[in-house]
């Protein structure tokens, strides 16, 4: 791996309570996690053909969106929320046309994150199932970027952190970044500890993928759906708190 002159420096909040503590202040990129689900349904929902989404970290302006033509989506504790037209499940919305829909949407840790990183100059959202897109787009603007996991009610998770760790050993390996902050290497550990199959090693130890285990069919197909590379290329992007995406990366 050859180094770039002016790497661009890397670092991890494992969850939005440390973010405040990062070291990386000043002009930055935040790329916010939540692979358990509501960053993969985001991708997910703009594959499906979603305009745009406008993250919300409270229930009470869903209906204010609702008047303005909005589908409400809306998750709490891993269950969607009474009244709420969808829930933050990825393969749910793979399967509907939601060609030319703007939806509202609040979930109980991904949409907090990703108003927690607003006030990076550029805020993305990543999942595995963007990983590729995501990383070129990283590579193609190099700026200090700071890894925002939700993780679960600002504790822990490790299947933020896996992707965390897979995303950060792309950027590093390909010398236009780098990093000495601790989380970004233990990140790496654990993901080339068990990159041959993510999917099994958060089965056996990931307490949210235990937790949504017991929420029927639909969250069992969802959590073997986040941990697969690649399947919605996008990048969506928060601009004037509204997410978006640039159409023509899918293609």
């Amino acid at each position: 791996m050859l180094l770039a002159m002016n790497a661009s420096r890397i670092e991890l909040s494992l969850t939005p309570a440390l973010y405040d503590w990062r070291s990386i202040k000043q002009h930055h990129t935040v790329v916010a996690v939540d692979v358990l689900r509501a960053t993969t349904a985001i991708c997910a929902a703009f594959a499906a053909g979603v305009e745009e989404i406008v993250p919300l970290d409270n229930l009470e302006a869903l209906d204010h969106y609702r008047q303005q033509g909005y589908l409400r989506a809306a998750e709490r504790g891993g269950k969607k929320v009474d009244g709420a037209e969808c829930g933050n499940s990825p393969t749910e919305y793979l399967a509907m046309d939601l060609h030319g829909q703007r939806i509202a949407y609040s979930t109980t840790n991904g949409t907090v994150c990703i108003l927690r990183g607003s006030d990076a100059d550029r805020t993305l959202v990543g999942c595995f199932a963007n990983i590729s897109a995501l990383t070129e787009t990283l590579l193609q603007e190099p700026q200090d970027l700071v890894i925002l996991c939700s993780g679960w009610k600002n504790d822990f998770s490790i299947e933020d952190t896996l992707f965390a760790g897979a995303l950060c050993q792309r950027l590093i390996q390909r010398g236009q970044y780098t990093s000495s902050h601790d989380p970004v290497h233990m990140a790496m550990d654990l993901w080339n500890l068990c990159h041959n199959d993510p999917h099994a090693y958060c089965l056996q130890h990931a307490s949210h993928v235990k937790r949504l285990q017991g929420f029927g069919e639909t969250a069992n197909r969802d959590i073997a759906f986040a941990f697969r590379q690649d399947t919605c290329p996008l990048v969506p992007y928060l601009h004037d708190g509204v997410l978006t995406v640039n159409h023509t990366q899918s293609k």
